[in-house]
């Protein structure tokens, strides 16, 4: 007998009890976090429109970083997750090693650049824009401080996804909600000198940055050694590697990287373009608009966790058919979360006036129009993310090259482009018709996903 197809694709609500357990808290600290980035945007933009165009753009540089070091920390989160499953202490502790020295590898070759390149890097990201002369020059200032605290975040990284992919969501909510309080508070002391410390404006906000990252690694540290997770190792066992076992991990996430590199390349391209659709302006009303939307973007590692932990743990368990299951309730629960997320992001341009009141007339219309456009994408986007967790929960990375990589760039970058050169569209209205190449990117991972290559047991037990 057939089940109803609202059952199928819906499951249990002690299911989504369990899951709402593990996101509320990752929710939370995304909520906050995001909430903290707005008003520390807030106060950049009250030195006007070039210098808040400087540090977006710099953090746009920083955040391809971010995207590799979620990807080392995710590509060993599926490890983690199974061999919980399996009940395996020594395969968790070879995952989160796995992630800390690829996560610090990639942080350590991050600060080069920016210590190196940091001009040449804010360039890249300005395509014809009119004013890049100040753009850079402050832009690079921020850059170069800001890499210090490239790998204290890596540590901090690595341990926070660590203790969310053992299901232990609220440590890491805890101390990065207080990390990211700590950065705003310094924001306000050092950009604008209040309480008899110096003016230091763009600086100020670099040097904030570090300082946080540094006290935020240090808490999580101390806090990994106290409670002793099961996937904790003593620091002279760092390199105590199974190279059999990273090797594997290693090759498995190769796939993982190289989809996740095209397309923040993939987005990279576009900022760069939509940026040279004007002057600062441009750039301080993107930037603004996509500080907004972060907030609603907390769905998106609440899909990533619940996965991993209700789907990653129950196929390493070998319970296959189960994983199956709440492989669909996941699914459809992604797109209900994006739907209602998307509503919000679209009410809320009703603050953008009072937050970026600092910022020019021509930049807050583009923020209220990029944040709607976000908002109307939000349901497809999570569906996107919804899949890519299950076929990382099962191991199966092939499917983000089919999609990342042959989507992206067969589809995404050559309509971009088209659109650059052929059309006088402003930035908000390319941004929106680029995306549009997302839904094709759905459907293929929707193919992919009907071939299960993603229902497999990682960790060795049946």
């Amino acid at each position: 007998m057939k089940k109803p197809a609202a059952q199928k694709h819906f499951g249990p609500l002690s299911f989504y009890g369990d899951a709402l357990k593990i996101v509320l808290p990752v929710m939370l600290q995304q909520l906050i976090t995001s909430m903290i980035s707005l008003v520390d945007n807030f106060m950049v933009a009250g030195l006007g429109d070039s210098k808040m165009a400087a540090v977006n753009v710099a953090n746009q540089i920083n955040f391809v970083w971010l995207v590799v070091v979620n990807t080392a920390c995710m590509a060993g989160g599926i490890y983690l997750s199974q061999h919980r499953g399996a009940k395996n202490l020594g395969g968790m502790r070879q995952a989160f090693r796995f992630k800390l020295i690829l996560s610090a590898g990639i942080s350590a070759l991050h600060l080069v650049l920016c210590l190196v390149f940091p001009e040449a890097l804010i360039s890249l990201m300005l395509g014809g824009n009119n004013q890049v002369p100040e753009i850079v020059r402050e832009g690079a200032t921020f850059l170069r401080i800001s890499a210090i605290g490239s790998l204290p975040f890596a540590v901090s990284a690595s341990i926070a996804s660590s203790f969310r992919d053992i299901g232990k969501t609220r440590v890491p909510l805890v101390i990065s909600s207080i990390a990211a309080a700590m950065a705003t508070t310094l924001n306000w002391l050092l950009i604008y000198g209040h309480l008899g410390l110096p003016r230091l404006e763009v600086k100020g906000a670099a040097i904030a940055t570090v300082i946080a990252r540094v006290l935020e690694c240090g808490v999580f540290v101390f806090w990994l050694a106290r409670l002793r997770p099961g996937f904790a190792v003593r620091p002279d066992r760092i390199l105590a590697l199974d190279r059999g076992l990273f090797g594997e991990m290693l090759g498995r996430s190769g796939a993982m990287f190289f989809s996740e590199t095209a397309w923040v390349v993939s987005e990279t391209i576009i900022t760069a373009i939509y940026n040279g659709r004007g002057g600062a302006e441009t750039v301080a009303g993107m930037a603004a608009g996509w500080t907004i939307a972060n907030i609603f973007f907390l769905v998106f590692p609440a899909i990533h966790t619940a996965t991993g932990v209700l789907v990653g743990s129950t196929l390493g368990s070998g319970a296959l058919d189960e994983a199956r299951a709440r492989g669909r309730w996941v699914l459809s629960g992604a797109i209900i979360f994006g739907v209602a997320a998307g509503l919000v992001a679209v009410l809320s341009t009703a603050i953008v006036p009072l937050v970026f009141g600092n910022l020019s007339t021509e930049a807050r219309a583009i923020t209220i129009g990029l944040v709607i456009v976000i908002g109307c994408y939000l349901p497809l986007w999570a569906l996107l993310n919804g899949q890519f967790a299950l076929s990382r929960a099962g191991g199966d990375t092939a499917m983000g090259v089919w999609v990342d990589v042959g989507v992206t760039y067969l589809v995404f970058i050559p309509l971009a482009f088209a659109l650059a050169g052929w059309t006088t569209m402003g930035p908000v209205a390319l941004f929106a018709t680029a995306k549009i190449s997302d839904i094709p990117k759905a459907l293929v991972a929707r193919w992919w996903l009907g071939k299960e290559r993603w229902i497999r047991n990682l960790a060795g037990k049946a």
